[in-house]
């Protein structure tokens, strides 16, 4: 019913229904023995018999509660034989397709009944699909593994090689050089980059089909971030994730080699961020314009070791880094004209001798 105001009156608030309460436990109440009333009680749960008992003078003071604890106790030493008592499966896996829900049947007393009940669902339950991403998946973690790459490293690769699977974009393509090239392209947006030539080494791929496979994999994944921008993708198992937000990756950086190569050359921490200040004056400067971020990344250290009285010659560096000592050198040479403005005041304040730089010939 409408209510008449008069001027400056204020309108009286509406009646409300007075919302039930949820069920709460009352914590305050605590059970007590009712003959030794003691506070705290001294109660013990008998698991064998399911009853609540006073441990001072064994009255019962409840029964046949319910066990919360596991139904069997799991060991290491006890998953022989089959004879695991666990009855639930693995997680739903994002990086395989369908379901996965099935049912295993074991070989039981490895009799020729179980062996062919077993063979017959094998055949039956083969899905081709997910047995050739298994074996890529594999390879693809014994790559990382041989670097000693982080999980997340051959998380990002498994997940390109899905998406690229799932494309058809990559049908024909070998299989190898897209593995090859999705470990590159995962190292490089995790700030783990790798050159061109070391996984040529560690794949066996040629350099030329990686970098081809490397250009169509970051086309792939630029024009579905653009296609599906701001938008949440559904993978196996039902679970809804983000888009990834993939900008493209840019040339390896040479601050980022300098501190993987100094590591392997024993080098100080004092000569690892001298060469990497070095790298990014040169980025800054244009005194390596054109260069290669192998050769750059050399020819910092090669000056960073001199500037600091740690020289390391270029036979050294060229161990490491997979260019000749002539490149080396060549590079030093148009960082050591150019050595006024890549050497600052704040690389002479922690130790820098541009007095010990040798003249390039």
């Amino acid at each position: 019913m409408a209510q008449v105001l008069s001027p400056g009156a204020l309108p009286e608030p509406e009646p409300q229904m007075k919302k039930e309460e949820e069920w709460r436990e009352n914590l305050n109440v605590r059970m007590i023995c009712k003959d030794c009333r003691e506070d705290p009680p001294n109660l013990y749960e008998d698991h064998a018999s399911g009853d609540l008992i006073c441990a001072d003078c064994g009255l019962v003071l409840q029964q046949r509660t319910i066990d919360q604890s596991s139904e069997w106790r799991t060991f290491s030493n006890d998953d022989q034989g089959n004879d695991d008592p666990s009855r639930v499966g693995d997680g739903p896996n994002s990086l395989l397709n369908g379901a996965q829900l099935g049912t295993g049947i074991a070989f039981g007393d490895g009799g020729q009944r179980s062996r062919e009940l077993s063979r017959a669902q094998n055949k039956s339950n083969l899905d081709k699909g997910n047995k050739v991403l298994l074996q890529a998946y594999k390879q693809i973690g014994a790559l990382c593994d041989g670097w000693q790459l982080p999980g997340a490293v051959s998380d990002t690769a498994k997940h390109i090689f899905k998406d690229a699977d799932e494309s058809k974009l990559f049908k024909g393509k070998s299989q190898e050089a897209l593995i090859a090239g999705c470990v590159f392209l995962a190292c490089r947006r995790n700030g783990v980059p790798r050159s061109f030539r070391e996984v040529m080494e560690l794949t066996k791929v040629s350099k030329k089909e990686i970098g081809r496979t490397f250009k169509l994999l970051e086309n792939f994944l630029m024009k579905r971030e653009k296609s599906h921008e701001g938008q949440s993708r559904m993978v196996a198992g039902g679970v809804v994730v983000g888009g990834d937000g993939y900008t493209g990756s840019s040339n390896a950086n040479p601050a980022e080699l300098c501190r993987r190569y100094c590591s392997m050359l024993d080098m100080s921490q004092k000569a690892t961020y001298l060469s990497e200040a070095l790298a990014t004056r040169t980025g800054t400067t244009g005194a390596l314009a054109g260069r290669s971020p192998l050769s750059a990344a050399a020819a910092c250290i090669y000056m960073a070791g001199h500037l600091l009285g740690e020289p390391k010659n270029a036979k050294e560096i060229q161990g490491v880094a997979g260019v000749s000592d002539s490149t080396i050198r060549h590079a030093y040479k148009l960082m050591y004209a150019d050595k006024d403005k890549i050497i600052d005041e704040d690389m002479k304040r922690r130790g820098a001798d541009p007095s010990r730089l040798p003249v390039p010939a």
